[in-house]
């Protein structure tokens, strides 16, 4: 088998037939058959290996380039031959969330899937195959199971990336609201927040536009599905619901960690503020007053008596004092 084909298995309702060499000869040998469907998995493909995959199968060139070159968004489209859909499977290593590319073709008596990006192998081929296998059940609905094997796949995966988010998010907005971290964590807790906000956005540019595609799985107008399966693709659906709405929450989460971030060093440095005009304010009185007495006038109060020099810093240090318990008690010292 080419390092490329991940999977190449005869489905009948009962479980895996058989592994075939020749995919041609295999999808002929399904469709004469009214309880047989072939699953081609491959990763990262050349055109060229997809070609000599997929020889027969009638899918459109224009979902063929979609598949090989990646870089879609979600998406369902349909096809005279087949039913092209785009997926998104989801990855969070250290702080980091990556996303992969996963599309299915799913047409008479067969379902081709192409996936893209490291982050997704073992990957979703595999994990929807392990679901095939638990749940043999699902087989009767030929093609359709793989397509739901696999969104219910990257959904569930999307559970556990809201999950670890959240757990993350958690900790920045405790680390805002710590006392002993509120007089240095200014900075860094708003580069946390705008790199945890890129995060989100690379989760929701997976999550978001799949709501559409998803939908309309659960409708009754979508050729090349067994309408029996709508009920499964209900709860992906409510799945993906439930991960939009996290999304959500995580964003708003976000804005109020940066909101009460920029408010508590706008509170601090009011602070700093106020204590710097209280220390300019005592400094200007002694300024004042050694100003005045500076000038060149020979009528000036106490100016030829022995005690006017002491009677002057007396009166600056009184000034000061004054100014000084008046600033503290007003909390700005």
């Amino acid at each position: 088998m080419s390092p490329v084909i991940e999977e190449c298995t005869l489905y009948r309702t009962e479980g895996p037939a058989e592994y075939p060499q020749d995919a041609g000869e295999a999808l002929q040998r399904a469709r004469e058959s009214a309880d047989a469907f072939l699953w081609i998995a491959l990763h990262e493909p050349t055109p060229e290996d997809f070609a000599r995959a997929t020889a027969g199968f009638g899918l459109h060139p224009l979902a063929v380039e979609d598949a090989l070159r990646a870089h879609q968004r979600p998406k369902l489209e349909v096809y005279a031959d087949s039913l092209f859909l785009v997926l998104k499977p989801v990855a969070y290593e250290e702080g980091e969330v990556s996303t992969g590319e996963l599309m299915a073709f799913v047409g008479d008596s067969f379902a081709v899937t192409v996936e893209h990006g490291a982050q997704t192998r073992p990957g979703e081929h595999g994990a929807a195959a392990r679901r095939l296998a638990a749940q043999p059940d699902l087989l009767q609905y030929g093609p359709t199971s793989v397509l739901y094997a696999l969104c219910d796949s990257v959904v569930d995966r999307y559970l556990e990336v809201a999950d670890l988010l959240q757990v993350d998010l958690e900790e920045v907005e405790s680390t805002v609201f710590a006392p002993e971290e509120r007089g240095r964590a200014g900075p860094g807790v708003a580069e946390r927040v705008y790199a945890a906000k890129r995060q989100v956005l690379t989760f929701r540019r997976a999550t978001l536009p799949l709501t559409t595609p998803a939908e309309r799985l659960t409708g009754t107008a979508v050729p090349f599905t067994d309408g029996g399966a709508r009920p499964f693709f209900r709860d992906v659906h409510d799945h993906l619901i439930r991960v939009n709405e996290q999304v959500d929450g995580l964003d708003r989460l976000l804005s109020a960690i940066h909101a009460a971030s920029l408010a508590q060093t706008s509170v601090r440095q009011n602070d700093e503020m106020r204590r710097i005009s209280a220390w300019a304010a005592m400094v200007a009185i002694p300024t004042a007053v050694a100003g005045v007495y500076g000038m060149n006038f020979d009528v000036m109060p106490e100016l030829h008596s022995a005690w006017g020099y002491p009677a002057v810093l007396v009166l600056m240090a009184g000034a000061c004092f004054a100014l000084f318990r008046l600033f503290r008690r007003r909390g700005w010292m």
